[in-house]
C-alpha cells in the first residue's frame, strides 16, 4: 500500500525516532509498505518517519550500474536501529534532494565513507564499510531518524536561494 509522505513543514520530522525493540509482521509490513511508496515517487531512500512512523528505520535502493554504466536501482536494502560511525576525514559535495521535500535540491558536503551497523528485516546485524553514494543514502535517511533535513546541512547562502520553494512546500502540504 503507498503511504501518505510526511513533507518540509510538519513538525513531525523534526522529532528524534524510537528504537524498534522487535521485528513483528507489523514492522515487515511497513517495509513492504515503504519500498512501495518509495518506488511510488521514485525516491532512492525513505526513512519510516517519512511515513509518520516514529521509527529507527530506513530503507534504500542503491544506486548502481549496468553493463553499459548507466545508472540502476539495486534491490531495496533495509537497515534497522541503524548507527553510523568513523566517516572519512576526505568529503565530497553532491546534490540531494527528498521526498519530503519536493523540487528542492541542493549541494551538500558529506564525508565520503562511513561505517555502518544495523539489523537487517530478518534481525541480522549487519556491519560494513561503505563508501561513495551509497555512503550519502544512508546518511541522509539517518539523518532522517535525528530529526534532520538535507537542507540543514547546506551554506546559509545557499539555503537563502531555496527559502521561496520551502514557504510553498509548507503551503501546499500542510495548510
Amino acid at each position: 500500500m503507498i503511504l501518505p509522505l510526511v513533507y518540509y513543514g510538519n513538525s513531525f520530522l523534526r522529532q528524534r525516532c524510537l528504537e524498534i525493540k522487535e521485528i513483528t509482521p507489523e514492522i515487515k509490513q511497513l517495509v513492504l509498505d515503504m519500498t512501495e511508496t518509495m518506488d511510488a515517487n521514485n525516491g532512492v531512500g525513505l526513512a519510516a518517519i517519512q511515513v509518520g512512523k516514529l521509527l529507527r528505520l530506513f530503507i534504500i535502493r542503491p544506486v548502481l550500474e549496468d553493463e553499459k554504466g548507466e545508472a540502476i536501482l539495486g534491490e531495496v536494502e533495509v537497515f534497522i536501529n541503524p548507527k553510523i560511525s568513523n566517516p572519512s576525514q576526505e568529503t565530497e559535495i553532491l546534490s540531494e534532494g527528498c521526498l519530503s521535500v519536493p523540487g528542492v535540491h541542493s549541494e551538500v558536503e558529506r564525508p565520503v565513507s562511513i561505517h555502518i551497523e544495523a539489523l537487517d528485516l530478518d534481525g541480522n546485524k549487519v556491519s560494513k564499510d561503505i563508501q561513495g553514494f551509497k555512503a550519502r543514502e544512508l546518511m541522509h535517511e539517518n539523518d532522517h531518524l535525528n530529526g534532520v533535513l538535507f537542507i540543514d546541512r547546506i551554506p546559509t547562502q545557499s539555503r537563502k536561494e531555496i527559502e521561496s520553494a520551502l514557504k510553498m512546500i509548507k503551503e501546499k502540504y500542510n495548510s
